[in-house]
């Protein structure tokens, strides 16, 4: 856990100013449609944040944050690929790509999406809806 959340300022400065845009666009997007806990943690060796939403002990995804990048962190177990795997073309080439490229644990396949624009978006709320139904009205 982080001892202090970071503020607007320190994001923007950290990421600039229009990946900070992307980041709120994303978490309006994840917070419109799901209701959640949210975890703000340091980002390991590779991120400065970690910005992670679960319920009931159980993720659904993250937000990384680090000098000028911001990542979105899904993980899908066997089923979600099965899922996804269904549907794959309807689906960016990035994000088919981003799926192919990631490695599978034994916990699921974690795959790690540095957003540059509001472009993948909408591909970003389909990989949300096969994690999980959205539980807000």
């Amino acid at each position: 856990m982080l001892e202090r959340i970071p503020s607007e300022e320190e994001m923007t400065a950290l990421i600039g100013e229009s990946l900070f845009y992307i980041w709120l666009k994303m978490t309006e997007l994840i917070e419109s449609r799901y209701e959640m806990e949210r975890l703000w943690n340091r980002g390991g060796k590779k991120w400065m944040y970690e910005y992670k939403y679960r319920r009931g002990g159980k993720s659904l995804c993250a937000l990384y944050a680090k000098e000028n990048v911001i990542g979105f962190m899904i993980i899908f177990g066997k089923n979600e690929r099965a899922k996804f795997e269904e549907n794959r073309g309807d689906y960016s080439i990035e994000v088919q790509r981003v799926y192919d490229e990631s490695t599978t644990y034994h916990d699921g396949k974690w795959m790690m999406f540095e957003l540059m624009d509001t472009s993948l978006l909408p591909d970003m709320e389909k990989l949300l809806r096969i994690k999980r139904k959205p539980n807000k009205k």
